[in-house]
């Protein structure tokens, strides 16, 4: 009995056996997830698609105002590097903020939204031109 089932020849037979369906999860496991991974790189590329990159002028006092520019995270971006860039193009000052609802925005000093938007097309083509919006937030005299 022992010689039947531990003999070498026994122990081949089964452990061949063995290794076939091994082999078969394997390959079923690698195509699961090769297409999750699939799937989740083409949710990601819609997200991106989607996500519109706000361009804000808001008045501060009387004639001075401050550009707040919100959905660059989306794309991928490094906002503190980006903050950087701008504040050295405009000679500005320029920060990262939270805003209320928890994400961040760069803020920048100074109406420099119309030149903002021309510098994140030319230096951002991953940005689609159709994504970025411009708004004017300011306080209308009553």
């Amino acid at each position: 009995m022992h010689q039947r089932l531990y003999s070498e020849e026994a122990l081949n037979a089964n452990l061949s056996a063995l290794s076939v369906d091994a082999q078969k999860r394997a390959e079923k496991d690698a195509a699961k997830k090769t297409a999750k991974a699939a799937a989740a790189e083409q949710r990601e590329a819609e997200r991106k698609a989607e996500a519109i990159v706000l361009i804000k002028r808001v008045e501060r006092n009387k004639r001075k105002y401050v550009t707040v520019v919100s959905g660059l995270e989306e794309h991928g971006l490094d906002l503190k590097k980006v903050a950087k860039e701008l504040g050295k193009k405009f000679a500005t000052g320029s920060s990262v903020t939270k805003t209320a609802a928890g994400g961040e925005e760069i803020t920048v000093q100074g109406d420099v939204s119309d030149d903002l938007y021309d510098w994140l097309v030319e230096k951002y083509p991953e940005i689609p031109e159709d994504n970025l919006d411009m708004k004017d937030d300011t306080k209308k005299k009553a």
